[in-house]
């Protein structure tokens, strides 16, 4: 029997609907006056010196990333954001080290102003301090603001008990954002005052295998902040889109899938002083268009 919403329910939901969509005019207003931004997105290269398997030519992802480096380049973009799965699975964390350093070599030339999502394969034998420490980075989640607009990098590799993944200790398919980072979350989009965009590996519009376990959970803040336009993620391989509660979730296409330049994917999105999202695909990425 569907779940019957009596008129204190309604008045209540109702009531925070009215106060996100009020935010998000005002936010817009504020965004108005910016000018515009462009970004680079690239997800799941996993690359490797290893030969092929199935349908992932590991190999190719330098020549790849060479080609969007040559697009982005054109584009001038502000900054640069891998969504995860830079690397591919190694049998030693020197070996696995290697892989990082030599893609990282490639896409440190692309962008001085560029972000790493943390996806399974880049903790899958390297420790979360080891890939850090590799990149140069301190955190594995964390926020920024560009252009008007504020951006949120998540880290779910997380097993359910809240243990970090690495050294292959995690499953693949139990992702998990742990409680202090659902609690820095919550407290970083309260405190924000522009347009949101979110970046992630782990998917967060659904409940399958390549989901983010407490995912619902995720969902819920991002929601109540009434600041969230868009979540990018990566992780399935697929191009796909959903819509929920206003949210755009695009999750992209994968680097790695496919032999040849013609099954590149990789992808630009403009952030126009209105509001409007604007990705534009390339190769096999499609693009979309999210007006205000």
């Amino acid at each position: 029997m569907p779940e019957q919403i009596g008129r204190r329910a309604f008045l209540k939901h109702g009531t925070l609907f009215l106060a996100a969509a009020a935010n998000t005019r005002a936010l817009l207003a504020d965004a108005a006056k910016q000018e515009p931004i462009c970004f680079g997105l690239i997800t799941d290269l996993h690359h490797a010196d290893k030969p092929p398997a199935g349908t992932r030519y590991y190999r190719e992802t330098l020549g790849k990333l060479a080609e969007a480096a040559k697009q982005f380049e054109r584009d001038k973009l502000a900054f640069v954001v891998e969504l995860g799965d830079f690397i591919d699975a190694a049998d030693t964390p020197e070996i696995e080290l290697g892989y990082l350093e030599r893609v990282n070599r490639d896409f440190k030339r692309i962008a001085d102003d560029r972000h790493y999502v943390l996806g399974n394969h880049c903790v899958d034998m390297l420790t979360k301090d080891e890939f850090l420490g590799a990149i140069g980075r301190e955190k594995s989640f964390y926020s920024f603001d560009r252009g008007g607009w504020h951006f949120v990098v998540l880290d779910s590799c997380f097993r359910s008990d809240g243990q970090p993944y690495g050294r292959k200790s995690s499953d693949w398919k139990y992702a998990n954002i742990p409680a202090d980072q659902l609690e820095w979350l919550a407290a970083d989009l309260a405190a924000n005052k522009r347009l949101t965009i979110v970046f992630a590996h782990q998917r967060l519009d659904e409940g399958g295998v390549h989901a983010v376990r407490n995912a619902a959970e995720v969902r819920r803040i991002l929601e109540k902040s009434g600041n969230v336009q868009a979540v990018f993620q990566g992780h399935s391989h697929q191009n796909d889109y959903q819509d929920l509660a206003g949210i755009h979730y695009c999750t992209l296409v994968a680097m790695i899938e496919g032999s040849g330049p013609e099954n590149n994917g990789y992808s630009t999105v403009e952030l126009t002083p209105s509001g409007d999202i604007r990705l534009t695909g390339f190769r096999q990425q499609q693009s979309r268009h999210w007006p205000v």
